[in-house]
């Protein structure tokens, strides 16, 4: 039931299937060519149980934001490829050329859901 999507609304939930922990209760995914250029740029925070699924992602750059984020970038077999804590608005990610999406969330995210690279995420759909 892999990123059936629903544009702007809050319907997954993501699990570190490795660790057995709940990483984030609320993401939204951005699949379009805007929803994908806006990103978080509208918001002002985000709560501990939000988030962002950002497809076709190898990248971020924080322009223009108003806070820092952690990513998780999460390839094809949504093995987690790669971490990003604590980055400051007007940077630049590194490039995980191996990433299918990446994950923006607050920070902290990467140390409340345990997760590490090679960890093995799934994506639910809430009921």
């Amino acid at each position: 039931m892999f990123l059936i999507i629903y544009k702007g609304h809050y319907l997954y939930k993501i699990y570190n299937k490795t660790k057995k922990t709940i990483i984030v209760n609320k993401v939204r995914v951005a699949d379009t060519f805007y929803s994908r250029l806006v990103g978080l740029l509208n918001k002002k925070s985000l709560s501990s149980e939000e988030a962002l699924l950002i497809t076709h992602c190898q990248s971020i750059h924080m322009f223009f934001m108003k806070f820092s984020i952690d990513v998780i970038f999460v390839n094809k077999k949504n093995i987690v490829v790669g971490l990003v804590k604590n980055i400051k608005p007007f940077a630049l990610s590194r490039i995980f050329f191996k990433a299918s999406y990446a994950i923006e969330g607050a920070v902290g995210m990467i140390d409340k859901g345990k997760v590490e690279k090679g960890d093995v995420l799934i994506l639910q759909q809430d009921a």
